[in-house]
């Protein structure tokens, strides 16, 4: 799969999610199979005045390349500024604007899905985003209640430069509540040239299939379904080029997993007790206990409270 110049050695991407996709986690999914990882969703005026906040979540390390830093703004001044100081300072390979997110604080402030409500404003971004920097520049959108008006934007984004959109099939008002209208992202791939990426409701590997056949896109964006999961990019993977389902992880090797993340971001001096919590928490689905077992996470106040909550798992 091709973006622009850059070529991916798979199809299978790690969606930026906010508190999820820090360094620990991207170079988990990279070692399970993902062919390109995001950063956390980066605020534009956070880039520009230097918000220790946002420079943490666009830490990087060679071996996670190649890896896309998502941007999110209300304007296309300040996306085009941060754009120009993220390249200049992190070089990384791809830029995404969000043009998606429906999240309520985000939305107020006129970004992520507030700005569909003007597609010529996207548009703008793009042109003046993509005509600043050299890395590819992508997009992550919505899609609208009408196909004229998904189509009608999408095809604005590419005439402004739009080296790759990816597209979740859900309105920004249906939020995460709707299954995700795959019908919708094979239109948008047959009207478009640039390569789309469906994303939405691929959570095991029968619907990663289904969504390739349905929609002919060239690549799928996991988000969701990853937490705590980083092994499913091997087990879609694998089944996609095979057809045949691999085991999923024992509970000592995803207990290995987690205590990976924690070793990472320790390295990288990412390590804090929100990130830790919350991990703890997602590395437990599927356990059996796994409801007590974050009951315990959530009453402890200390990382070292809960990484012994995590041992005691393998030792049950």
């Amino acid at each position: 799969m091709h973006i622009g110049p850059l070529k991916l050695k798979g199809n299978l991407l790690l969606a930026p999610m906010a508190d999820v996709t820090d360094l620990g986690f991207r170079l988990l999914c990279k070692k399970y199979g993902a062919a390109l990882v995001y950063s956390e969703m980066v605020d534009a005026d956070g880039v520009i005045f230097r918000s220790n906040k946002t420079i943490s979540r666009i830490v990087s390390a060679e071996e996670e390349r190649p890896k896309g830093i998502q941007l999110s703004g209300s304007s296309a001044k300040s996306l085009e500024q941060a754009a120009r100081l993220v390249e200049e300072q992190y070089s990384p390979d791809l830029i995404d604007i969000n043009f998606g997110c429906p999240v309520r604080h985000i939305v107020k402030k006129g970004c992520g899905s507030a700005l569909m409500k003007s597609p010529q404003l996207m548009a703008d971004i793009m042109r003046q985003v993509s005509g600043a920097v050299s890395a590819p520049v992508t997009a992550k959108i919505r899609v609208y209640d009408t196909i004229d008006r998904t189509l009608e934007t999408v095809q604005m984004l590419e005439d402004a430069g739009a080296s790759a959109l990816t597209v979740h099939a859900r309105t920004r008002h249906q939020n995460y509540a709707h299954r995700a209208d795959w019908d919708v992202i094979r239109m948008v791939k047959e009207d478009l040239c640039i390569p789309v990426i469906a994303n939405g409701d691929i959570d095991c590997e029968t619907a990663a299939q289904t969504v390739l056949e349905k929609t002919r896109c060239d690549g799928l964006m996991i988000g969701r379904a990853a937490l705590g999961n980083p092994y499913i990019f091997r087990r879609i993977g694998y089944f996609l080029e095979t057809g045949k389902l691999l085991e999923p992880l024992g509970v000592s090797e995803q207990v290995e997993d987690f205590f990976e993340y924690v070793e990472t971001s320790d390295k990288y001096g990412l390590l804090d007790y929100a990130s830790v919590k919350l991990h703890a928490k997602w590395f437990t689905r599927g356990i059996e206990g796994g409801r007590l077992l974050r009951i315990k996470i959530n009453a402890e106040k200390d990382i070292n409270s809960i990484l012994e909550v995590m041992l005691s798992i393998c030792r049950e």
